[in-house]
């Protein structure tokens, strides 16, 4: 995907429209139009980066705060929110769609419908949890 045909990147040079919730010059902040709840906001980079790995750590650190704030305010509005989820999707085996990195903020209700269907409760041994960690250790 180029940045002429990245949704986000025509919001950013509002190509499209878009309800800004925050700006800066770094990041943007915007209503979801295909929400998970009322009050679903996406924090993007300015800059076309497509993946998380592609994010340096000042730009993830902005988005990070800039979702955290707005967590607050979605639990200080009016709008229902008994929690709020963070969702970052990171390549297309993580369900991906839009190729332009971004930081999913959504109000979350008892008995809101969402979900995560995992296969949870594998309990593997601690021997293999210390070789996953050295794994991971060692790619650092």
């Amino acid at each position: 995907m180029t940045t002429a045909d990245c949704p986000f990147c025509r919001i950013i040079t509002r190509e499209l429209d878009a309800s800004v919730v925050h700006e800066s010059a770094t990041v943007l902040a915007f209503m979801d139009i295909d929400p998970v709840t009322a009050g679903h906001v996406l924090v993007v980079p300015k800059s076309h980066l497509p993946t998380l790995a592609d994010l340096d750590d000042d730009v993830a650190a902005e988005m990070f705060a800039v979702a955290r704030a707005v967590a607050g305010a979605l639990r200080r509005s009016p709008l229902p929110s008994e929690g709020v989820n963070l969702f970052y999707a990171d390549g297309e085996a993580a369900f991906q769609e839009v190729f332009h990195s971004h930081l999913h903020v959504f109000p979350r209700t008892a008995g809101d419908g969402f979900r995560i269907s995992a296969r949870w409760g594998s309990n593997p041994a601690r021997a293999e949890l210390d070789s996953q960690a050295e794994a991971i250790r060692a790619a650092l």
